[in-house]
């Protein structure tokens, strides 16, 4: 069970990473998430909580006006905890990639929410945090 929803995890960092000179396929995002499925940046002073239409049309945007030329993202530790029809993983994640011709890094946590469906396991909802000065990953995160 938890390979599944590693593999659910994996699939949604290959769908936003792409290489310079390729496109993401962010459509595939769709199908990963239920329908009313939320994904939420709460790295600044308010949290950016966006369906996933409105979460991949400014990437989109940004990807077609040549402003992100290249983006990976891996998930580096998790830990996956199961309960009947609902489950959780807790992730650090890094990423990197290039906007406005400027090379980035960062490392962060995400939090993943699955739902059992008809259809399989599907992600319901991500929030995730970056690291910043006064909040780091300690050793001993997943």
């Amino acid at each position: 069970m938890t390979n599944k929803l590693k593999q659910l995890l994996n699939l949604f960092f290959e769908a936003v990473s792409f290489d310079a000179g390729y496109q993401p396929a962010y459509e595939r995002i769709y199908p990963l998430f239920i329908e009313s499925g939320l994904l939420i940046k709460n790295s600044g002073e308010t949290p950016e909580i966006s369906s996933v239409r409105q979460f991949i049309e400014p990437r989109q945007a940004l990807v077609n006006s040549g402003v992100l030329t290249r983006f990976h993202e891996v998930e580096i530790s998790a830990t996956t905890d199961v309960f009947g029809n609902i489950a959780h993983r807790f992730s650090v994640y890094a990423k990197s990639g290039t906007q406005k011709g400027v090379a980035f890094e960062a490392k962060g946590v995400i939090s993943t929410q699955f739902v059992r469906t008809s259809n399989g396991w599907k992600i319901s909802s991500m929030a995730w945090d970056d690291e910043r000065e006064g909040l780091k990953i300690l050793n001993n995160m997943p």
